[in-house]
């Protein structure tokens, strides 16, 4: 038996994908409202709880994402699988949550079967679907539509392509609206993505420093600096008078002390923090970005940074702490 789709090539297929996409994508941003957005947006603002995200089948799976991108981006968030929640999972749902449903035709069973007891309950309904007449339509206080003008774009006009993408850009315009009214900054984005490298190179130097580090005071003896520097374990001390910074103390400015301790009758032991240190030393403000910092060290070629706020010391920045989270 010939396949119903025999012959048919990459660039037609293709055409047919892209296109029901740009269509459907080009009518959605002549047509989508944004104070209805606005609207949800501040709904969401007003409530306590969460966000619950829901949708069957391939809307399911976009549900998932919109879920996480909103929970990453300050607002608290979850994926309910409506089958799941028929069966109990629905005392998730607290009466300070709200519920995004998903559905291109707005009649799946398993989400159609969940909109009475969420109505029972006062949970506030959106919807995400192509159909605003639809069961999940008429049910929500906050429709978020898109038509499809050109179909899926699926050769057999059978799998959701362009509505899966059309939610998706959905689930992104309320989650930028929701980033935006929150005031939501690439700190908090960072503090929220701890294991990622773009979120690490947006850390501040703060968040990685050590604040409790290897501290001598001028008269300190060549044995109290080794013993100090070798219980911090950072390869390095400052000196300190109270709470004024005077300089730092190396493992290469202590081999180059001894060095210079080397002439007839020098004891080096007589050698003490202010006869060793080095003077100036490098620091940075407590509020520079951490890949700033890096940078910083990269062109000083050292493996440290003294931490300031407003002048004075408040920590040290060393490069494994870079290294671990990730920055470099």
């Amino acid at each position: 038996m010939k396949d119903e789709n025999q012959g048919t090539g990459a660039l037609e297929v293709g055409t047919a994908v892209l296109g029901a996409a740009r269509s459907a994508l080009e009518d959605l941003q002549g047509s989508w409202d944004p104070q209805k957005v606005e609207d949800w947006t501040r709904m969401v603002m007003g409530r306590s709880g969460r966000v619950v995200v829901t949708g069957m089948g391939k809307s399911g799976l976009v549900a998932q994402k919109i879920a996480a991108t909103l929970a990453s981006t300050g607002c608290p968030s979850f994926f309910l699988h409506p089958a799941e929640a028929l069966h109990g999972d629905l005392g998730m749902v607290t009466s300070e949550d709200s519920v995004l449903g998903l559905s291109n035709s707005g009649e799946s069973e398993e989400v159609v079967r969940l909109l009475p007891s969420l109505l029972r309950l006062g949970i506030p309904i959106a919807a995400i679907t192509a159909r605003p007449e639809s069961s999940l339509g008429q049910a929500a206080a906050w429709t978020f539509g898109y038509r499809l003008s050109q179909g899926e774009g699926c050769p057999l006009d059978l799998a959701p392509m362009a509505s899966t993408t059309l939610q998706m850009i959905w689930g992104d315009l309320l989650a930028g609206s929701l980033m935006a009214r929150r005031g939501f900054t690439r700190d908090l984005f960072a503090l929220n993505h701890p294991a990622g490298t773009l979120g690490a190179k947006l850390l501040r130097v703060g968040a990685l420093m050590h604040q409790s580090w290897p501290v001598v005071d001028p008269h300190a003896s060549l044995m109290g600096i080794l013993k100090v520097m070798t219980e911090g374990r950072l390869g390095m001390t400052s000196v300190m008078d109270g709470t004024k910074l005077l300089g730092v103390i190396t493992d290469g400015d202590i081999r180059r002390a001894l060095e210079t301790a080397e002439g007839p009758g020098a004891n080096p032991l007589s050698l003490t923090a202010s006869g060793i240190m080095s003077r100036h030393p490098a620091t940075i403000d407590v509020d520079t970005l951490a890949i700033e910092a890096a940078g910083e060290m990269e062109a000083r070629k050292i493996t440290f940074l003294v931490v300031t706020r407003e002048g004075t010391p408040c920590g040290v920045l060393h490069i494994h702490d870079l290294l671990t989270s990730k920055v470099l």
